[in-house]
């Protein structure tokens, strides 16, 4: 299963001044644990409680006003969400260039990572996951947050393999009856609306892609693929995607239930 292609970003111009801090507040910084656009994620560990956390660095002379704008929402939403599958903010910090965020740590990695290292999932074990994924998207619905980037790269494990959902840097507030229409996400994993160039329900954008999440799980590839986004588009248009002998009719049923072409059905 392959990674889900990131949009372009401003480059890594900003990375060795990152690469050489070594304390922040009452944190020292340890390695790198990954990198987002105009952002890296440092482990760090808190001197007085040895406490670890993760804290994403942003390069504020990297970004443009509209991005700063973003930056700014993301820390706002988060600020707000308090969920035990939702990945906790615990402070932030900000310097004439840099913002910090300190963050939970969750010391389990990426749930892509992990299942490009176990392979898919059987579906009890799925089902448990998506359970918790489940819980963390409607949690942010029910207080009118939209995540948007919903892929298994967002999805982190801490150390009990519990689901933490993560990185909000596409998330906005959503209002019932107003429609959204910016782009954001990863294409594999975006709704047919986006594609067309339609203005969509936030929420339910959300739910395709959960739909694509669970497959994920339990196949450990993608329903659609692409070797092109022009052939990525007209394979996510055509909503057919194959169905494993594995798969049971109730997992099927499900699926196909969140993989809706026409989002009003």
């Amino acid at each position: 299963m392959a990674r889900a292609p990131p949009l372009p970003t401003a480059g890594d111009d900003h990375v060795p001044l990152v690469n050489r801090l070594v304390r922040v507040g009452y944190y020292e910084m340890e390695k790198t644990i990954g990198k987002g656009y105009f952002a890296v994620v440092k482990l760090a560990k808190h001197v007085v409680t040895n406490s670890k956390v993760a804290i994403k660095i942003i390069d504020k002379t990297q970004l443009k006003k509209d991005d700063l704008k973003k930056t700014f929402r993301e820390i706002q939403i988060m600020s707000k969400l308090n969920h035990p599958h939702v990945v906790r903010l615990y402070q932030v910090m900000e310097s004439e260039k840099m913002i910090y965020l300190v963050t939970e740590y969750a010391a389990g990695g990426e749930l892509f990572d992990f299942l490009v290292k176990n392979g898919r999932m059987d579906e009890p074990a799925a089902c448990h996951i998506f359970k918790q994924i489940v819980e963390a998207v409607s949690y942010c619905h029910n207080n009118n947050i939209v995540h948007r980037d919903l892929k298994a790269e967002n999805l982190l494990l801490d150390a009990n393999n519990n689901i933490k959902l993560a990185d909000f840097g596409f998330s906005n507030h959503f209002y019932e009856g107003k429609l959204l229409s910016t782009w954001c996400g990863s294409p594999p994993y975006a709704a047919p609306e986006l594609f067309q160039g339609l203005e969509y329900d936030g929420p339910k954008a959300d739910i395709w892609s959960l739909g694509v999440v669970l497959y994920v799980l339990v196949c450990g590839s993608l329903p659609f693929d692409g070797h092109t986004l022009k052939v990525l588009r007209a394979n996510i248009l055509s909503g057919m995607f194959r169905v494993p002998y594995f798969m049971s009719a109730a997992c099927e049923h499900l699926i196909r239930h969140m993989l809706v072409i026409e989002p009003e059905k």
